[in-house]
Protein backbone atom coordinates (compact mmCIF):
# COMPACT_ATOMS: atom_id res chain seq x y z
CA UNK A 1 0.00 0.00 0.00
CA UNK A 2 1.55 3.69 -0.86
CA UNK A 3 1.38 4.52 2.96
CA UNK A 4 3.77 6.46 4.94
CA UNK A 5 3.63 5.18 8.40
CA UNK A 6 5.90 7.41 11.49
CA UNK A 7 6.86 6.59 14.81
CA UNK A 8 7.49 8.43 18.00
CA UNK A 9 9.05 5.36 19.68
CA UNK A 10 8.68 6.84 23.43
CA UNK A 11 9.21 5.00 26.32
CA UNK A 12 12.37 3.19 26.56
CA UNK A 13 13.97 4.73 29.94
CA UNK A 14 10.81 4.68 31.54
CA UNK A 15 10.52 0.75 30.35
CA UNK A 16 14.11 0.24 32.15
CA UNK A 17 13.15 2.53 35.05
CA UNK A 18 9.86 0.24 36.20
CA UNK A 19 12.08 -3.09 35.64
CA UNK A 20 14.49 -1.80 38.15
CA UNK A 21 17.04 -1.47 34.91
CA UNK A 22 19.10 1.10 33.39
CA UNK A 23 17.57 3.61 30.79
CA UNK A 24 20.14 2.54 28.54
CA UNK A 25 18.71 -1.47 28.97
CA UNK A 26 15.33 0.48 27.92
CA UNK A 27 17.07 1.51 24.86
CA UNK A 28 18.52 -1.95 24.24
CA UNK A 29 15.38 -3.76 24.46
CA UNK A 30 13.76 -0.46 22.30
CA UNK A 31 15.87 -1.44 19.09
CA UNK A 32 14.81 -5.11 19.10
CA UNK A 33 11.39 -3.78 18.47
CA UNK A 34 12.73 -1.48 15.82
CA UNK A 35 13.61 -4.62 14.30
CA UNK A 36 9.98 -5.77 14.47
CA UNK A 37 8.25 -3.19 13.74
CA UNK A 38 10.08 -2.70 10.30
CA UNK A 39 9.69 -6.04 9.32
CA UNK A 40 5.94 -6.41 10.02
CA UNK A 41 5.70 -2.74 8.18
CA UNK A 42 7.15 -4.35 5.67
CA UNK A 43 4.92 -7.40 5.62
CA UNK A 44 2.17 -5.37 5.40
CA UNK A 45 3.33 -3.52 2.60
CA UNK A 46 3.73 0.18 3.91
CA UNK A 47 5.97 2.32 1.69
CA UNK A 48 7.53 4.30 3.75
CA UNK A 49 8.34 4.03 7.67
CA UNK A 50 9.72 7.14 9.37
CA UNK A 51 11.30 6.23 12.93
CA UNK A 52 12.02 9.26 15.53
CA UNK A 53 15.36 7.82 16.96
CA UNK A 54 17.10 11.02 18.22
CA UNK A 55 15.92 14.51 18.52
CA UNK A 56 17.73 17.54 18.40
CA UNK A 57 16.56 18.55 22.08
CA UNK A 58 17.80 15.00 23.09
CA UNK A 59 21.68 16.46 23.17
CA UNK A 60 20.35 17.81 26.47
CA UNK A 61 20.17 14.44 28.09
CA UNK A 62 23.00 13.19 30.40
CA UNK A 63 26.32 12.51 28.51
CA UNK A 64 26.47 8.69 29.35
CA UNK A 65 23.02 8.19 27.81
CA UNK A 66 23.60 9.69 24.41
CA UNK A 67 27.15 8.33 23.84
CA UNK A 68 25.23 4.97 24.88
CA UNK A 69 22.53 5.94 22.35
CA UNK A 70 25.01 6.64 19.56
CA UNK A 71 27.04 3.75 20.10
CA UNK A 72 23.55 2.02 20.48
CA UNK A 73 22.27 3.26 16.94
CA UNK A 74 25.80 2.78 14.86
CA UNK A 75 25.41 -1.04 16.29
CA UNK A 76 21.90 -1.14 14.87
CA UNK A 77 22.75 -0.13 11.16
CA UNK A 78 25.98 -2.27 11.47
CA UNK A 79 23.89 -5.22 11.88
CA UNK A 80 20.87 -4.49 10.20
CA UNK A 81 22.02 -3.23 6.81
CA UNK A 82 22.17 -6.52 5.17
CA UNK A 83 19.01 -8.07 6.35
CA UNK A 84 17.00 -4.67 4.77
CA UNK A 85 19.99 -5.57 2.03
CA UNK A 86 18.27 -8.79 1.92
CA UNK A 87 14.20 -7.59 2.26
CA UNK A 88 14.76 -4.78 -0.36
CA UNK A 89 14.51 -2.01 2.48
CA UNK A 90 15.66 1.04 1.54
CA UNK A 91 17.79 2.52 4.82
CA UNK A 92 17.87 6.62 4.88
CA UNK A 93 18.72 8.51 7.91
CA UNK A 94 16.63 12.11 7.95
CA UNK A 95 18.10 14.99 10.36
CA UNK A 96 21.59 17.15 10.85
CA UNK A 97 24.74 15.26 10.67
CA UNK A 98 27.03 17.97 11.66
CA UNK A 99 27.13 17.36 15.49
CA UNK A 100 27.49 13.21 14.41
CA UNK A 101 30.94 11.26 15.19
CA UNK A 102 32.86 10.09 12.57
CA UNK A 103 32.22 6.02 12.93
CA UNK A 104 28.65 6.84 12.86
CA UNK A 105 28.57 9.12 9.94
CA UNK A 106 30.49 6.59 8.01
CA UNK A 107 28.19 3.77 8.87
CA UNK A 108 25.25 5.68 8.13
CA UNK A 109 26.68 6.60 4.48
CA UNK A 110 27.46 3.11 4.23
CA UNK A 111 24.48 1.76 5.15
CA UNK A 112 22.57 4.26 2.91
CA UNK A 113 24.59 2.70 0.22
CA UNK A 114 24.73 -0.48 0.14
CA UNK A 115 20.64 -0.73 0.36
CA UNK A 116 20.64 2.57 -2.25
CA UNK A 117 18.48 -0.05 -4.38
CA UNK A 118 15.83 -1.03 -1.89
CA UNK A 119 12.34 -0.72 -3.68
CA UNK A 120 10.19 -3.28 -1.33
CA UNK A 121 9.80 -0.22 1.37
CA UNK A 122 11.77 3.04 2.70
CA UNK A 123 13.17 3.36 6.00
CA UNK A 124 14.22 6.16 7.30
CA UNK A 125 15.40 6.87 10.79
CA UNK A 126 15.07 10.63 12.23
CA UNK A 127 18.34 11.40 13.83
CA UNK A 128 19.83 14.75 15.62
CA UNK A 129 15.99 15.79 13.70
CA UNK A 130 14.21 19.04 14.28
CA UNK A 131 11.27 19.66 12.06
CA UNK A 132 11.18 23.62 13.25
CA UNK A 133 15.40 22.94 11.97
CA UNK A 134 14.44 21.50 8.64
CA UNK A 135 11.68 23.78 7.68
CA UNK A 136 13.83 27.36 8.64
CA UNK A 137 16.75 25.71 6.64
CA UNK A 138 14.40 24.58 3.47
CA UNK A 139 12.97 28.50 3.73
CA UNK A 140 16.27 29.93 3.56
CA UNK A 141 17.24 27.92 0.83
CA UNK A 142 13.74 28.43 -1.04
CA UNK A 143 15.11 32.45 -0.74
CA UNK A 144 11.23 33.36 -0.35
CA UNK A 145 9.86 31.77 -3.60
CA UNK A 146 8.72 28.52 -3.73
CA UNK A 147 5.98 26.20 -4.93
CA UNK A 148 4.73 23.31 -2.11
CA UNK A 149 6.19 21.06 -4.28
CA UNK A 150 9.44 22.55 -4.58
CA UNK A 151 9.49 23.39 -0.71
CA UNK A 152 8.81 20.06 -0.18
CA UNK A 153 12.17 18.85 -2.51
CA UNK A 154 13.88 21.38 -0.25
CA UNK A 155 12.84 19.48 2.94
CA UNK A 156 14.18 16.35 1.28
CA UNK A 157 17.40 17.73 0.48
CA UNK A 158 18.62 19.46 4.09
CA UNK A 159 17.15 16.03 5.70
CA UNK A 160 19.75 14.69 3.33
CA UNK A 161 16.44 12.29 2.43
CA UNK A 162 15.56 10.85 -1.47
CA UNK A 163 11.41 12.47 -2.40
CA UNK A 164 8.81 11.24 0.64
CA UNK A 165 5.49 11.35 0.54
CA UNK A 166 3.46 13.10 3.45
CA UNK A 167 2.45 10.83 6.66
CA UNK A 168 -0.54 8.89 6.84
CA UNK A 169 -0.61 7.35 10.00
CA UNK A 170 1.40 8.99 13.04
CA UNK A 171 2.09 6.29 16.20
CA UNK A 172 3.22 7.51 19.57
CA UNK A 173 4.03 4.91 21.94
CA UNK A 174 4.30 5.59 25.68
CA UNK A 175 1.21 7.32 26.35
CA UNK A 176 2.32 10.97 25.94
CA UNK A 177 0.22 12.96 23.23
CA UNK A 178 2.44 15.45 21.21
CA UNK A 179 4.71 15.87 18.40
CA UNK A 180 7.57 16.49 19.89
CA UNK A 181 8.80 18.62 16.47
CA UNK A 182 8.38 15.78 14.48
CA UNK A 183 7.59 15.78 10.92
CA UNK A 184 5.46 19.25 11.09
CA UNK A 185 5.11 19.63 7.51
CA UNK A 186 4.75 16.47 6.52
CA UNK A 187 2.05 15.64 9.08
CA UNK A 188 -0.20 18.55 8.14
CA UNK A 189 -2.86 16.12 7.46
CA UNK A 190 -2.26 12.80 8.99
CA UNK A 191 -4.09 10.71 11.13
CA UNK A 192 -2.63 10.72 15.08
CA UNK A 193 -2.75 7.22 17.69
CA UNK A 194 -1.66 7.34 20.85
CA UNK A 195 -0.95 4.26 23.11
CA UNK A 196 0.41 3.50 26.05
CA UNK A 197 2.39 0.92 25.39
CA UNK A 198 5.69 1.92 25.91
CA UNK A 199 7.81 1.59 22.79
CA UNK A 200 9.71 -1.86 23.64
CA UNK A 201 6.30 -3.67 24.15
CA UNK A 202 5.03 -2.48 21.01
CA UNK A 203 5.58 -5.51 18.99
CA UNK A 204 3.21 -6.90 15.74
CA UNK A 205 0.20 -6.86 17.96
CA UNK A 206 0.19 -3.63 18.77
CA UNK A 207 1.55 -2.19 15.05
CA UNK A 208 -1.58 -4.09 13.77
CA UNK A 209 -3.82 -2.69 16.26
CA UNK A 210 -2.72 0.76 15.21
CA UNK A 211 -3.15 0.00 11.37
CA UNK A 212 -6.53 -1.21 12.11
CA UNK A 213 -7.75 2.02 13.99
CA UNK A 214 -6.06 3.70 10.48
CA UNK A 215 -8.34 1.89 8.73
CA UNK A 216 -11.21 2.44 10.23
CA UNK A 217 -11.32 6.79 10.13
CA UNK A 218 -12.70 9.08 7.25
CA UNK A 219 -9.84 11.14 5.94
CA UNK A 220 -11.49 14.08 4.61
CA UNK A 221 -8.43 16.60 4.12
CA UNK A 222 -10.49 19.85 5.01
CA UNK A 223 -13.34 18.74 2.11
CA UNK A 224 -17.37 17.37 2.79
CA UNK A 225 -17.53 13.86 1.72
CA UNK A 226 -21.60 14.16 1.31
CA UNK A 227 -24.25 16.22 1.38
CA UNK A 228 -25.47 15.13 4.44
CA UNK A 229 -22.19 15.52 6.50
Amino acid sequence: MSMHVAIIMDGNGRWGARRGRSRTAGHIEGSKAVRAIVEAAARTGIHTLTLYAFSADNWQRPAPEVTALMRLFRRYLMSETQRCVEQSIRISVIGRRDRLGGPLLAAIEQSEQHTRSGTRMHLRIAMDYSARHSILQAAQLAGGAATFEEFTALLDRVNHSAASNNVDLLIRTGGEQRLSDFMLWECAYAELYFTECLWPDFRDEAFAAALAEYARRERRYGRVLSASE
